[in-house]
């Protein structure tokens, strides 16, 4: 099948038949996740390792999900409608440093806007964006589940609240 142009509902994905192919070292990880689950819920392995195929390809791409697809005996349009769910789950590469603002109401009152102009201005970059260097990724992302800490934002996995613009300096300054 020859590639598909992506639209806006597909957030840029790039329909192809390609397959991942991944080391033995991978193999027995994704393997070892598989294991966790009865031999009838494969499924239920899906988003470690919809995490494992981000950690070795970068970003959730075509070839990976045809990946899981194959391995877990699912459609493609299963692993992709899980992937797409979540905005843990990168559809396109991220920089080093993908700094994630909660853009929801309780985010949005306390400051959300002034963040996110201020980090934006800071790095040159729209949201969506990464700057040249590949440092930084800004993406503004539905409730991240911190509203009593709001305005809040998400670098990796860490967790940044009670945000204010000098917090933000901070914070950025301490990223190498």
């Amino acid at each position: 099948m020859a590639a598909v142009k992506p639209s806006d509902y597909t957030n840029q994905v790039t329909v192809t038949d390609e397959v991942a192919e991944f080391s033995a070292d991978v193999m027995e990880e994704i393997t070892s996740h598989l294991e966790k689950y009865p031999p009838d819920r494969s499924r239920s392995a899906l988003i470690p390792l919809l995490f494992l195929i981000q950690r070795e390809r970068g970003y959730i791409d075509n070839p990976g999900v045809n990946f899981l697809a194959k391995f877990l005996n699912l459609e493609v349009t299963d692993v992709w409608e899980t992937a797409t769910f979540y905005s843990m789950f990168n559809m396109h590469r991220v920089g080093r440093h993908h700094i994630q603002i909660c853009k929801t109401l309780s985010c949005k009152i306390m400051g959300e806007p002034d963040i996110t102009d201020h980090i934006c201005g800071k790095l040159g970059i729209k949201p969506g964006e990464t700057t040249p260097d590949g440092k930084f990724t800004v993406s503004l992302v539905e409730c991240l589940g911190s509203c009593g800490t709001a305005p809040m934002m998400q670098i990796g996995f860490d967790y940044h609240e009670d945000l204010t613009l000098d917090k933000v300096d901070r914070i950025l300054s301490e990223c190498e």
